[in-house]
């Protein structure tokens, strides 16, 4: 099971670095922080005093929350392909394997209903834009440097 506590301690040293949250900003644009995000998504026990129809306003509260998260989510995905503009072995360009990809996850988690799950689909696929972003940014770095080299050799 996620603990709330365990997973925000272990955000610390992303956190720490502001590399996590840099890039949820700048992909995102929105209000939300990672605090928010495990917030909204992870249920504590729930009150046994509340009543269905509080139970009710509370779940499509949370529905409505994780819908737009995905969202957001998937619009992130799409924008960060944009920059994947290479092809692979097979001379499919990489933009398009990572969104067909993006969309059969998003096809395959479409039913889940476990609010835990849903966070850790979420916080994984933030991580994963990040990451791969940083990549493609250090790959063009790289690429920069290289190209001043060689320059500077001729």
């Amino acid at each position: 099971m996620l603990c709330r506590r365990s997973f925000l301690s272990s955000l610390k040293h992303h956190r720490a670095t502001g590399s996590l949250y840099h890039h949820c900003r700048v992909l995102h644009n929105g209000p939300d922080t990672l605090e928010e995000l495990l917030d909204r998504h992870i249920i504590e026990k729930k009150d046994k005093s509340r009543d269905n129809d509080e139970n009710e306003i509370v779940a499509r509260q949370r529905l409505s929350s994780t819908r737009r998260e995905a969202l957001s989510l998937y619009r992130d995905i799409i924008r960060a392909t944009r920059f994947f503009m290479w092809p692979d072995a097979r001379g499919v360009l990489w933009r398009d394997i990572l969104r067909e990809n993006a969309r059969k996850e998003f096809e395959d988690a479409k039913f889940e209903k476990d609010p835990e799950i849903i966070t850790k689909l979420l916080i994984g696929g933030r991580e994963a834009v990040e990451s791969a972003i940083d990549k493609l940014v250090e790959k063009q770095k790289q690429q920069i440097e290289k190209e001043n080299s060689n320059r500077d050799r001729h």
